[in-house]
């Protein structure tokens, strides 16, 4: 009778610790590494796909992924990020929302053995991040520019040619390098005459948009529309930097009649391919976008932390562009692609980014 007791208690505490057995933020082993991945926001649908893959792809690795996301605010991803260091991750990942603010945090990291890999966002002024992974930015400004300079024949007998530039947030390093990409290979045509800027305004600091908000950019549009073609000032072409300007940019065009039809809209670049912006794109009313995947991006990251956590380098292909004011920082690029009318279906449908569905009204 002892003997079958004791059979039963050996049994119940086995079936117990099988139970226990499924904790952590992935469901597998609580013993498993744990990467903390911070994240800007969730108002735009690209951080939201960025936290996502990231989390799907660090989880099919046996990791568990503590994600956060801080709305915008720098003291609130500051303090996910404390908080994650205190619950011990042993790796960071962080899209910083003002890559110039978190040094301080970094220096806990470091204290802790924890290296850092900045997301998409260079962080800036410090020493404590490890290495970078984000795509050719300063590309995406060219091949934005590239576009603008075939479809408006610039290298042919087009022009003069009125333009509008439209920058990203000045705390997001990212939009310096957008920028310069595109001003810098449309300036020989500015200076030539057969691109014309109406509101004088090319300097960074002046069509910068604070925190890339739609709103914001649709205020701008306004005002330059009042302003400088109230006359009957036709406006050939727009360079939004990214998606959320482009829609801003596209409701104050709606706004004051332009339709598509009997009032064409300006050649409008983006980027992201964001949902509202890709059915812009079939409509006719945004011209292209920059396809930048991010399941590309997440299983490099993947690829990096796999790296660093077996002890070994991450891969890279850049140690010379990203200076962050304190070092080079060690980087991979990934490449982005031009999406447009005639493309979006092979590019965003047929590889499974979206469905037809999602991107039709």
């Amino acid at each position: 009778m002892k003997r079958f007791f004791s059979l039963c208690l050996c049994a119940l505490i086995t079936i117990s610790l099988c139970a226990c057995g499924g904790g952590g933020t992935n469901g597998g082993n609580s013993d498993a590494k744990l990467v903390g991945v911070a994240m800007p926001n969730k108002a735009f649908q690209r951080w939201n796909q960025d936290g996502a893959n990231m989390k799907r792809a660090l989880e099919e690795k046996g990791y568990r992924v503590e994600l956060q996301y801080a709305e915008n605010d720098v003291n609130t991803q500051v303090s996910q990020i404390e908080n994650m260091i205190t619950k011990g991750v042993d790796i960071l990942v962080i899209a910083a929302i003002d890559g110039a603010a978190i040094s301080d945090v970094l220096k806990q990291a470091k204290a802790n053995n924890i290296k850092v890999i900045a997301y998409d966002r260079l962080i800036m002024n410090s020493e404590n991040v490890d290495y970078y992974a984000t795509f050719d930015n300063e590309m995406v400004g060219k091949i934005q520019a590239e576009f603008l300079i075939d479809k408006l024949n610039l290298n042919g007998d087009g022009g003069p040619h009125n333009i509008e530039f439209f920058a990203g947030s000045p705390d997001d390093n990212n939009a310096v390098y957008f920028y310069k990409g595109a001003i810098e290979t449309l300036r020989p045509y500015i200076d030539s005459g057969k691109l014309k800027v109406p509101s004088g305004q090319t300097d960074f600091a002046k069509v910068a948009i604070n925190t890339w908000k739609s709103e914001v950019a649709q205020a701008r549009m306004d005002n330059l529309l009042t302003a400088y073609y109230a006359s009957g000032n036709k406006l050939d072409a727009i360079l939004a930097s990214n998606d959320t300007l482009a829609i801003g940019i596209i409701a104050s065009l709606k706004n004051i009649g332009y339709n598509g039809t009997d009032r064409p809209f300006p050649i409008i670049t983006g980027q992201d391919c964001d949902r509202p912006n890709v059915i812009a794109l079939k409509n006719g009313e945004q011209a292209m976008s920059i396809f930048k995947d991010t399941r590309t991006l997440a299983d490099k990251v993947v690829q990096m932390v796999d790296a660093l956590l077996s002890g070994q380098e991450a891969e890279v292909n850049d140690t010379k562009t990203y200076d962050n004011g304190v070092k080079i920082v060690p980087t991979y690029l990934c490449a982005p692609v031009i999406v447009t009318r005639d493309n979006y279906k092979e590019i965003l449908v047929d590889s499974g980014y979206y469905t037809e569905e999602e991107i039709s009204k």
